[in-house]
């Protein structure tokens, strides 16, 4: 996940609301339990500290959020009486809801209740051109409309020579409309983030897309045959089908993740690119050497307390280290939360590893297999009490943070 987006977060100083919510149901009971709701959270953050403004505007933004399907859970933080970001959540929260009232916001849960599904392309072919649009985890945008030749496009069944000719002329027709259609949708990913390409059409106009498209896109491409750019498509199995591809891409960057900081870690010689642990993973952030932060959720090492100050740097396992960094009022935090802030502030990314995904979440069954088989590894190919990272430059394995006999 790129974190870039939790960097207001962490522009202004704590402590923070933050709060979990599940509105996944909508009925008649609807508006009480969304003013019960917000009611409760408010109440649990002012018993745990939290100033009275915060809360009021905490209560105010839950009722005001919409409940249903589309939406099956928020996440909301808030700070100094106003409420900084509340995200859509992609996958409902676990209970009906949660808060804490810390000096950072509690961030961890939203890296693995929003999976870190890639912008997608999404492009509609037939032999006159294509419509291009743009799926993210919260909208829908469409791109534009490629015009392609409109004649000749259409086959005859003569065999007469110069009707043989005329086919020719439309198989002409029809490659160089392929490739117009592969111009635009390489311009598109050039200026969109997307990671993933789906051709949607007949076959043979799918497969001259697709194979006009240059090399450097060819891990992107994925091909579907549910939907098409008539009107009346089945458009319901498309999105589906759609959904079940984005979350599959996720599971495998995680698997490949994983599988990359287990060969880092195996390396011989003293010196290796990948750390867990929270002594080595302070000691990395502490020199901004992070490149990608792995989380297992239910690691015993997340919720493990160190100290802290205002800067990504100012990390530290005991406090008088950390006011040897230069900060004379240090807190404690959570190691995942501290660790999440020094990766979004140097620009780290973060994988959510480990754990099996929610039925409704499963990849594509051509899929399963294979992730199946990345999920039955051993365990130690996990990170070490469930935070570890991909270092930007090696470590020779000596931390000088590490608690002594450990």
């Amino acid at each position: 996940m790129d974190l870039a987006h939790l960097i207001p977060l962490y522009e202004r100083p704590g402590p923070w609301a933050t709060a979990y919510l599940d509105t996944s149901v909508a009925d008649e009971a609807t508006l009480s339990r969304r003013e019960l709701k917000g009611r409760q959270i408010s109440e649990e953050l002012a018993a745990q500290g939290a100033d009275q403004e915060t809360c009021r505007a905490v209560r105010r933004a839950i009722g005001s959020y919409d409940f249903g399907e589309q939406t099956v859970g928020r996440a909301l933080f808030a700070a100094h009486g106003e409420v900084v970001l509340d995200p859509v959540l992609s996958v409902p929260p676990p209970g009906e809801s949660s808060s804490v009232w810390a000096p950072l916001p509690h961030v961890a849960p939203l890296v693995e209740l929003t999976p870190d599904e890639p912008d997608t392309l999404v492009v509609h072919i037939d032999r006159l051109g294509a419509d291009i649009e743009l799926r993210t985890s919260s909208v829908r945008s469409p791109l534009g409309t490629v015009r392609g030749r409109d004649w000749p496009v259409h086959r005859t069944a003569s065999a007469d020579w110069s009707e043989r000719h005329f086919q020719l002329s439309v198989e002409n027709t029809w490659e160089e409309n392929a490739r117009t259609v592969a111009a635009a949708v390489e311009e598109a990913v050039g200026t969109t983030d997307a990671r993933l390409v789906v051709l949607v059409g007949d076959a043979r106009e799918r497969h001259s897309v697709r194979a006009a498209l240059p090399g450097h896109l060819a891990a992107l491409v994925v091909e579907t045959e549910h939907g098409g750019r008539a009107a009346g498509s089945d458009t319901a199995r498309l999105d589906e089908w759609i959904a079940r591809e984005r979350r599959a891409y996720s599971l495998r960057h995680a698997a490949d993740t994983l599988e990359r900081f287990t060969a880092a870690k195996a390396r011989g010689g003293g010196r290796t690119d990948a750390a867990d642990g929270v002594p080595a993973l302070v000691d990395a952030a502490r020199e901004h050497r992070i490149d990608t932060l792995l989380l297992r959720p239910d690691g015993p090492d997340t919720h493990r307390e160190v100290w802290a100050g205002p800067e990504p740097e100012q990390l530290a396992l005991r406090r008088t280290d950390a006011r040897s960094l230069g900060e004379p009022e240090p807190f404690t935090a959570r190691a995942d939360d501290a660790l999440l802030r020094s990766a979004a502030l140097t620009g780290a990314d973060a994988v959510v590893v480990g754990g099996a995904p929610a039925a409704h979440d499963r990849a594509p069954e051509e899929d399963l297999e294979a992730d199946n088989r990345r999920s039955a590894e051993p365990m130690s190919a996990e990170p070490v009490g469930g935070l570890g990272a991909l270092l930007r430059w090696p470590t020779d394995g000596e931390h000088p943070l590490t608690e002594p006999g450990t």
